[in-house]
């Protein structure tokens, strides 16, 4: 079995690999879009349907010029370049499309060594392989990121995922008032102190952008929660004056909290670990579970 070092590397690699092709591929449509007469001033943090559709295009493209560009001297391929009917407008797009391409495949091979990856950790086979809406690549954000031996209790899951209740009653984010002081050794050895977050923001991300959206996608049975909690705040004369968005935020939220409290359970018991009942089953007497 890989220890989680490697594994968090691996995943980090792949993130990283992700966002280069991300960014390659947009520049790479937005060129063409300002080359179409389209507006240059858009940005696109991720991949839009249409920069899709144009990648697809010059992919398709790209294979069919690929045979037919045979000269060795830039100048010789600008001027073969020059016969080619199509999206694609010089050499130098196709150079660019090609790099793109390249980025794909080095995503792919990065993808499947992380797969084998995670393969060989036993709560993948135990609990995340099962839980529809989770993919390998969340798994290995999952369990790189996440300690069992660490975590006590599964406040603790929560509390690192940026999943707990700050001191004002509010959700936890980077605000100023969810901020607390932490110590750190200055490079001159001196130990300072300075705001700081109080949880994972990789893993924040991930679980809340990624994971949470995938279960609703994918109609898991997390989706269930999702449901029954959205419609209480629905009800609830308490909630009625929240926005829509504010009341889907906090349905995501305690639908991923129900997720990472049966991964913390299933975690602590497959690697042996004492397990105890979290705050509403131990002072409240509810019972609850996907």
């Amino acid at each position: 079995m890989a220890d989680k070092e490697t594994l968090r590397a691996m995943t980090r690699s792949f993130y990283d690999a992700q966002k280069m092709r991300i960014m390659a591929g947009n520049r790479l449509a937005a060129n063409v879009r300002v080359r179409l007469g389209q507006d240059p001033g858009k940005k696109n943090d991720t991949m839009d349907a249409e920069a899709k559709k144009l990648l697809d295009q010059l992919v398709a493209e790209y294979g069919s010029i690929a045979d037919g560009i045979t000269a060795r001297t830039m100048r010789g391929r600008i001027k073969e370049f020059e016969t080619q009917k199509g999206i694609l407008a010089d050499i130098f797009e196709y150079e660019l499309t090609g790099h793109y391409l390249r980025l794909v495949d080095n995503e792919e091979e990065i993808g499947k060594a992380l797969k084998q990856l995670v393969e060989t950790f036993p709560i993948w086979g135990g609990f995340l392989k099962d839980a529809k809406g989770c993919g390998f690549t969340m798994a290995a954000v999952i369990i790189s990121e996440l300690d069992p031996y660490k975590a006590r209790h599964v406040s603790s899951f929560w509390k690192y995922a940026g999943l707990d209740v700050a001191g004002d009653g509010q959700g936890r984010s980077k605000r100023a008032a969810h901020l607390v002081e932490v110590s750190y050794q200055a490079k001159d050895g001196t130990q300072k102190s300075k705001q700081s977050i109080t949880y994972n923001p990789f893993l924040k991300t991930k679980v809340m952008g990624v994971l949470a959206p995938s279960f609703l996608r994918t109609n898991s049975p997390y989706r269930l929660i999702y449901d029954g909690y959205k419609h209480r705040l629905d009800c609830h004369p308490a909630h009625k004056d929240k926005a829509k968005g504010h009341k889907h935020n906090m349905a995501l939220r305690y639908m991923t909290k129900c997720f990472l409290r049966d991964l913390w359970l299933a975690w602590r018991e497959i690697e042996g670990l004492p397990i105890t009942p979290d705050y509403a089953e131990s002072k409240l007497g509810m019972k609850h579970g996907a």
